[in-house]
């Protein structure tokens, strides 16, 4: 099993599509083989499912995603795991113990106006520069 996270600073990134790191992590039975973290810099919104299945990424774990994103990671066949918050590392833990708490219909819905106006994204304000009060 090859599993993405949406990652910055440890912790799972609240927005896919402008997710700039991903932490890759192999995974057999319930243990982690190996972990990496790659850059996705330059890849937009459209690109980035063909970026992880590239990877071999067969599942992914996130906070907020559109539904454009949904529908392309679905085409690439890559199982979706969206609303999770806290800590990168603990959330693949919990996917293997088959513990992890996500929200399965989260989507945001993007308003386009520049960002200026901002989004609600499950629960959380995305501003002009992205999610999770990193402005």
């Amino acid at each position: 099993m090859k599993i993405a996270v949406t990652y910055e600073n440890g912790q799972v990134f609240q927005h896919f599509g402008h997710c700039e790191n991903f932490k890759i992590y192999e995974a057999e039975g319930q243990a982690v083989t190996s972990q990496t973290v790659v850059s996705a810099q330059g890849t937009g919104h459209g690109a980035l499912a063909g970026f992880l299945k590239g990877l071999g990424v067969d599942t992914l774990i996130c906070g907020g995603i559109g539904g454009g994103a949904r529908a392309a990671l679905a085409e690439a066949g890559i199982a979706l795991y969206p609303g999770v918050t806290g800590e990168a590392d603990a959330s693949v833990t919990e996917l293997l113990a088959g513990t992890l708490r996500f929200q399965p219909d989260v989507v945001c819905e993007h308003h386009h106006h520049g960002h200026r106006e901002g989004h609600s994204c499950g629960g959380h304000s995305c501003g002009e520069h992205g999610c999770g009060g990193h402005h």
